[in-house]
């Protein structure tokens, strides 16, 4: 079997990182347990990344790299309330099939969060811009408005919540979003 190059290494601690962090956190992940997920020493692992904070980073980057190409597609060729509903759909299948993406996010958030409260504001800025990119990927199909991209922006963010608490598809506090999101419930469900 071929030994992996450094950039497959590299690659397999990113998605290894997302998963880890998604699940536990920047603080109740230990890169012992990335390390051992992708099958290399510690030490090999800080030959990729100079730190853990670079590792979240990456994670980070990923998600919302990921969740950026998933709207571009489907809002590809699309305009205002077909690219609205084209994105919400794939937002909720993306979610939906992959709960470290969801998880992932609210990691982030919550890292920045006390990060900020610490002091530091270099993991927030670098966060933020990778934020800002994604508002401008649905900013564009939405037709420039603001009140579109904020309204479309502010039912992701309600929708991750509800998920994230596990409401059940079907429930009424689904009712009123996009047809898409009534079923963000199972994304947040224990056990699925």
């Amino acid at each position: 079997m071929a030994r992996m190059s450094a950039d497959e290494r590299r690659e397999s601690v990113i998605r290894a990182a997302v998963h880890e962090f998604a699940r536990g956190g920047f603080h109740g992940t230990s890169t012992e347990a990335i390390a051992k997920r992708v099958g290399v020493s510690q030490p090999y692992l800080f030959r990729l990344f100079p730190n853990k904070p670079a590792i979240f980073l990456a994670a980070a980057e990923r998600c919302l790299h990921e969740t950026r190409e998933v709207l571009a597609a489907a809002a590809e060729g699309l305009e205002g309330q077909e690219a609205t509903h084209a994105m919400a759909n794939a937002y909720a299948r993306l979610i939906t099939e992959d709960p470290d993406k969801l998880q992932m996010q609210l990691q982030m958030y919550v890292t920045i969060a006390a990060a900020e409260a610490a002091g530091d504001h270099e993991l927030g800025e670098l966060v933020r811009k990778g934020w800002m990119e994604l508002w401008d990927t649905v900013h564009i199909p939405l037709g420039g408005d603001v009140n579109e991209t904020t309204t479309f922006m502010a039912y992701g963010m309600l929708i991750n919540n509800l998920a994230a608490m596990g409401f059940p598809p079907g429930h009424r506090v689904w009712e009123g979003l996009f047809p898409a999101a009534r079923v963000q419930g199972r994304a947040g469900r224990p056990g699925e």
